[in-house]
């Protein structure tokens, strides 16, 4: 049921939100009006859509009231986590193989519009790990990773600036807008969106132009999300002062954090190729606190690769994001449904991940 619901509410919100349209600019009051007639209208038509929906199932008076309220406990479920996200920011990291697969990134773009028609502010931070890697190979430029970071050279930043914020970037926020959004691709070096310094790695190695970031530009990104405009961020920054010129490789998770954290945004969602984070059974823990995280490292339930993985949804939380999500983006949809299953309360629909809070 939930999947009917979403493309309806998916082709609804693009009607609306193409109907309210003013000069360009989608005002509140517009992407209100644009969720007030999409709630009505799921509600409404609950009677009509949902024997249409399920016509190859048994017909019968119980079976028929069991999926009218089936769709309305979800229409409600939608409604209510919508109206608690009207106005209110979340910044989502995405790569993995939502990036990679076709249909996985059309559907990524469809979740973007559809929460950003119903007035929900979308800020994206995306990667490009296995299209850096693709250019480098082509024009052999050797590159390693030391520590889990990628050791990036003046030649490895060079390409990973044309890889990031030229094809990909573009890509990402052109499919948006042919969704039915609007997005505006970005580098962290525009208008010295992400300042940084020289990553000094902890155990000693020399990363080369690996940055890390001292200052987000939200004047920026409010202005634009101000106009409803979603912007799509490729994480290569800039240097401060004498080295305002030099550009460094950012860690995707990591400025997906920090932005986030910046803009004391509402969510912060970080696109994997896991499931969430497992306990000692290999099952699914889908809501754990910061405390909780740090316990589950400490036994060494959590270990290796997804450490920093619940370390950068842990500092997002601690820098006041109101909940962080390790979400499985090999899911169809992932984004809108760990947004919009959860209601009011915002922690997503159990299964498609790990929800962290303070």
């Amino acid at each position: 049921c939930i999947h009917h619901i979403l493309h309806l509410l998916y082709s609804r919100t693009r009607h609306c939100y193409s109907a309210k349209m003013k000069f360009g600019v989608l005002s509140m009051s517009s992407a209100i009006a644009a969720w007030t007639m999409t709630s009505t209208y799921l509600m409404t038509t609950a009677d009509a859509f949902a024997p249409m929906a399920f016509s190859t199932l048994p017909s019968s008076c119980a079976t028929t009231t069991t999926l009218h309220e089936s769709f309305a406990d979800n229409a409600k479920t939608i409604s209510d986590a919508a109206s608690s996200l009207q106005g209110r920011t979340v910044v989502v990291k995405y790569g993995g193989n939502a990036m990679t697969s076709p249909e996985l990134k059309a559907g990524f773009c469809e979740d973007v519009a559809t929460l950003q028609n119903l007035g929900i502010r979308v800020v994206v931070v995306h990667g490009g790990g296995p299209q850096i890697n693709a250019m480098l190979e082509t024009v052999g430029v050797e590159s390693r990773f030391e520590g889990g970071m990628r050791v990036s050279s003046k030649e490895v930043v060079d390409v990973a600036e044309m890889v990031l914020c030229g094809s990909v970037n573009k890509e990402i926020a052109s499919t948006i807008c042919s969704s039915g959004g609007r997005a505006v691709g970005l580098s962290g070096r525009d208008d010295s969106l992400l300042q940084c310094v020289k990553k000094v790695d902890k155990n000693g190695y020399d990363l080369g132009f690996v940055g890390e970031v001292e200052t987000v530009n939200t004047d920026l990104l409010n202005d634009l999300l101000d106009m409803g405009i979603t912007p799509v961020i490729a994480p290569i920054g800039t240097g401060i002062g004498a080295e305002k010129d030099i550009a460094y490789n950012v860690n995707a998770d990591v400025a997906a954090g920090r932005i986030a954290g910046e803009l004391k945004a509402a969510r912060a969602l970080f696109l994997t190729d896991i499931a969430g984070v497992l306990d000692k059974e290999m099952e699914l823990l889908p809501n754990l606190s910061c405390d909780d995280v740090d316990a589950l490292i400490d036994d060494e339930t959590i270990t290796g690769g997804m450490i920093p993985k619940v370390s950068y949804a842990t500092s997002a939380v601690k820098l006041g994001v109101g909940g962080a999500f390790i979400t499985d983006g090999r899911v169809p949809h992932a984004l809108v449904k760990e947004v919009l299953a959860g209601g009011a309360a915002g922690t997503g629909s159990g299964a498609g991940g790990t929800f962290v809070r303070l």
